[in-house]
């Protein structure tokens, strides 16, 4: 199987592009999250992890190409935890969360919310979060349900104080006409949902920094559990938690906003609901791959930023770890 620039040579659990770019963990991330591998079979599915593993054990059968092999890894990838090897339930993979998670985002953007309205769809954003969080979580180690309980509890509490704190402070404001109080009241999502959004990362997945997560050295093999690993695995996370919903939730009401001034919206008010709908799904789309190539899933650190008996226990100066999405 010869290399080539459109299709480098296959290896086995690593990613097919450089994950030491931006550019490069974008491409690799828009494969991980392509909506198409949702409809993958179960028989294709079983193909790939059978393709996959021939490979392993050096059983290939004549004829297979690199560029099969990086599109059943890539089926893997999507649907496969990294650390339980268990099918990942089709909403809560990275893959579905911009189709599932695009009906709740028009909600949360919808105009004249009622206190009733911007409760539920907290709410409803948050329990998806919470799942998608807990989903595609570092496994290494055995997380209690408490702790997921926890985890979503706090994120709804902070998620619905929120929101329903600014909305009443902005309608008890004198200050704002009621065509400027409807602008800004758009745009409350955004601080409601990025704080949720830690509160919800650091709380579903606390019983990392307690336990910590497993650092590999460069052959795959586990060296030791880090809490420090665990807390640069958090904070990573974190911030690509709050990165995620800006453009989400500051661009379609902006371009919502001058779109509504146009003649044939003015005209035909019906298509304002769809239209909104397609401006969250193309934002939503854009947004994610963006977010979560700001790192890499499997990060790096050095083994003498870590704890003294980690980094004793091997010779290698680099250690990677799963950081989780």
């Amino acid at each position: 199987m010869a290399e080539s620039a459109s299709c480098p040579r296959f290896l086995l659990g690593k990613p097919r592009f450089e994950q030491s770019t931006f550019l490069g963990r974008l491409r690799h991330f828009i494969d991980i999250i392509d909506p198409s591998t949702l409809f993958v079979t179960e028989s294709r599915l079983k193909e790939c992890l059978k393709l996959l593993d021939d490979f392993k054990r050096g059983n290939l059968p004549a004829g297979v190409t690199d560029q099969q092999l990086w599109d059943a890894q890539k089926v893997k990838q999507a649907i496969i935890h990294p650390d339980t090897g268990e099918k990942i339930f089709m909403p809560f993979r990275m893959s579905g969360y911009v189709p599932f998670g695009t009906p709740i985002v028009v909600g949360l953007l919808l105009p004249n919310q009622t206190l009733a309205s911007t409760v539920f769809w907290q709410w409803l954003n948050q329990s998806h979060n919470a799942c998608v969080n807990y989903a595609n979580r570092n496994a290494t180690k055995p997380t209690p349900t408490s702790k997921f309980i926890q985890g979503y509890v706090g994120a709804v509490t902070s998620a619905v104080s929120i929101a329903v704190g600014l909305n009443v402070l902005i309608q008890k404001s004198s200050k704002f006409n009621p065509a400027t109080r409807l602008f800004i009241q758009r745009f409350i999502p955004f601080p409601a949902v990025a704080s949720a959004n830690i509160c919800n990362v650091a709380l579903m997945r606390h019983n990392e920094l307690s336990e910590g997560i497993d650092v590999l050295d460069s052959n795959g093999n586990v060296v030791g559990s880090s809490r420090i690993a665990a807390k640069h695995a958090l904070i990573e996370t974190a911030l690509t938690r709050v990165a995620l919903p800006l453009p989400i939730f500051v661009l379609p009401p902006i371009i919502m906003a001058f779109l509504e001034k146009l003649p044939l919206m003015q005209a035909r008010r019906r298509l304002m609901l769809p239209v909104h709908s397609l401006v969250c799904l193309l934002v939503f789309g854009l947004s994610l791959p963006l977010a979560i190539s700001l790192f890499p899933q499997m990060s790096e650190i050095e083994a003498s930023h870590l704890e003294p008996e980690i980094a004793m226990a091997t010779d290698c100066k680099v250690l990677t770890y799963n950081k989780g999405l």
